[in-house]
């Protein structure tokens, strides 16, 4: 039985496209603890147990213009740093890689994980805003320049490392977890499944790997004493992250 659970997890992360872009998910996660466990001994329950409508449009005061914005790359570029943790400690959705979510992806998820949730015995809430970046975009047709576009839809900006959804209650996370698995697979950015037990394990193989590791020879030594004339062609976010996001 465990032999097969563990090939049936190793089979499902393999798969995942987001593991092929820097992070390295070993074995050790997969463990029957891991797998089984069970947090639904106090569980806390919200007031609303779907997830509901996030607005597609901002809402701005009365006379005030829509603003427009740059690209602003810098809002979906490196580690996400405040919504990295599951609050309610059970199980969740977990980006790999920045990008934009546009409103028909946040519906997808919405209709996706509302359509087959028990309300009766779990929950699921939002860890993400509602759309605010505005995103321009001129006619088919027009010519170049007269002045920025008009604004055509809105995105929700996310990070790697950001929670996008948590879904808990009376419920095993391999129960779980193939209804979260079906919504990463049409995400528009590589996310995978999550238990809190499951971010602990990597958090600690991380930093193991980390301590194990004697070679001096790295990524974060060739930037730093500026090796194999790195300074003149690497970029400013690879002095800040080493490489590790893109």
């Amino acid at each position: 039985m465990a032999l097969f659970i563990t090939s049936m997890w190793t089979k499902t992360v393999e798969t995942s496209p987001g593991l092929q872009r820097g992070l390295n998910f070993s074995m050790a996660a997969a463990t029957l603890s891991n797998l089984f466990y069970n947090t639904s001994k106090n569980v806390e329950f919200p007031t609303e147990r779907k997830l509901p409508m996030l607005d597609k449009v901002p809402t701005y005061p009365y006379g005030v213009r829509p603003p427009k914005m740059m690209k602003d790359l810098a809002t979906i570029r490196g580690p996400e740093l405040v919504h990295n943790k599951l609050l309610y400690k059970q199980y969740g959705i977990i980006t790999l890689c920045g990008g934009f979510l546009r409103p028909g992806h946040i519906d997808m998820i919405r209709i996706t994980i509302n359509k087959k949730l028990n309300v009766s015995t779990t929950f699921a809430v939002w860890r993400i805003d509602p759309p605010w970046k505005p995103i321009t975009k001129k006619g088919q047709g027009k010519r170049m320049g007269k002045g920025k576009g008009p604004i055509d839809h809105y995105v929700t900006p996310v990070k790697a490392g950001r929670i996008l959804i948590e879904v808990g209650g009376h419920i095993d996370f391999e129960e779980i977890r193939p209804l979260l698995q079906e919504v990463c697979y049409k995400l528009p950015v590589d996310a995978i499944p999550v238990s809190e037990v499951l971010l602990q394990d990597l958090k600690i193989e991380e930093e193991g790997e980390a301590r194990r590791n004697i070679n001096p020879f790295s990524m974060e030594r060739v930037i730093d004493y500026e090796m194999h004339g790195s300074a003149r062609w690497i970029s400013k976010y690879d002095r800040k992250y080493y490489g590790k996001y893109i």
